[in-house]
């Protein structure tokens, strides 16, 4: 993995689920996985989040909120979903309020297989986020170059 230009801020939110794969996230911080020897910090505010890692199927109760932690996030971000409920609402989306997956609300960047899925495969996850993140940041900053490299040559033109 190559080095990091700044540590990456993880959000976790579960929209709905058995937990299964909450206690699997969980675990990746204990000193067995050690998710934070990436340099990855835990945040509870989507305001300093760079990746939002979602555990649980979209119901209609928590649309609106993970469309709100999204919108909340600044650019770039990056969203992992964990677990078959994350991803398509697993076991429980034939219920009446089950939405789906995590994509049917918001972009998603990064799936993790599994019921539960395990820590070794969300740790796994996290990084193919953390190099999908370095990626975006690069564009971001490559436009902002173009951008500023635009405005000196028409200022320097006019």
């Amino acid at each position: 993995m190559a080095f990091l230009k700044r540590s990456p801020w993880i959000l976790h939110y579960d929209a709905s689920s058995c937990n299964g794969c909450d206690i699997e996230v969980l675990a990746c911080l204990t000193p067995l996985y050690d998710v934070e020897r990436f340099g990855i910090i835990n945040t509870g505010n989507p305001k300093h989040a760079d990746i939002l890692l979602i555990t649980g199927g979209i119901n209609s109760q928590n649309r609106e909120v993970v469309k709100n932690i999204y919108e909340q996030m600044p650019e770039p971000k990056v969203v992992i979903a964990v677990g078959v409920c994350a991803a398509s609402g697993g076991i429980f989306r034939e219920c009446y309020n089950i939405a789906g997956g995590v994509d049917k609300v918001i972009p998603v960047d990064v799936y993790v297989p599994g019921c539960a899925a395990r820590p070794e495969m969300i740790i796994d996850g996290v990084v193919k986020a953390l190099e999908i993140l370095e990626e975006k940041r690069e564009k971001m900053t490559g436009a902002t170059q173009i951008k500023e490299s635009a405005r000196q040559a028409a200022g320097e033109s006019t």
